[in-house]
């Protein structure tokens, strides 16, 4: 029987619209996830794709439903400590995920937070620069980077945390074509287990071994 990594059950999750109002954006979903594989998640704008990993990092709280992950639940905002030293999420935007001057610190301040003596980090950079093509950028000015390099940096300081699971939003936007060949390479000889947002539907046909979609606050199979 193969191992559950993380799983959500019934997730319900609102957001307040207007004064006195809440509008439901999940109306209990169901997705369980195993080591190794890759999810692709699809949906109109505005399904609730990005609320969806929001509420499984902990960023978000759900109305109601469990969330289990690593072989435990989690409930309370201090749960998601854990749970977010194992996985990696990539924020649809970069400038939201970059926040030090230069590249090298923004890729190292994860591994350092995790107990990486300065060596250490400096290694695990280099390592995560080089997988996503960005070598010799450690010195560089983060905000003088294009969007796409941006997009690159910010996955290499997720990948620096060594997580089991990887949920990526939107990792193609603001990638040339170039680009987007070596994240593919890349992403797929990764051992981790994925769910990667895309409205790429022949990205996802590549790079995933399945997909589902986020449709009237369900999960269901793609047409």
């Amino acid at each position: 029987m193969t191992a559950i990594l993380f799983q959500l059950e019934n997730i319900h999750f609102s957001r307040a619209h207007g004064a006195a109002e809440r509008r439901a954006i999940l109306k209990g979903v169901d997705l369980t996830l195993v080591p190794g594989e890759r999810v692709g998640l699809e949906g109109e704008n505005g399904a609730g794709k990005t609320s969806l990993l929001e509420v499984m990092m902990g960023f978000l709280s759900p109305d109601e439903g469990r969330i289990t992950a690593f072989g435990q639940s989690f409930e309370s905002g201090d749960d998601f400590y854990l749970l977010r030293t194992k996985a990696g999420y990539l924020f649809q935007s970069a400038d939201d995920q970059l926040f030090c001057p230069t590249v090298a610190e923004d890729v190292a301040f994860g591994p350092l937070n995790l107990g990486k003596t300065h060596k250490e980090a400096r290694l695990i950079t280099a390592s995560m620069l080089s997988a996503v093509g960005l070598e010799g950028f450690e010195s560089r000015v983060t905000y003088h980077l294009s969007g796409g390099e941006k997009k690159l940096a910010a996955l290499a300081a997720v990948l620096a945390m060594e997580p089991e699971l990887l949920l990526l939003d939107e990792p193609t936007a603001g990638l040339d074509t170039s680009a987007i060949d070596r994240l593919e390479a890349l992403l797929t000889r990764l051992p981790q287990a994925m769910l990667i947002i895309s409205h790429d539907a022949e990205f996802l046909e590549r790079v995933t071994s399945r997909r589902v979609k986020l449709a009237a606050g369900k999960l269901v199979s793609p047409q």
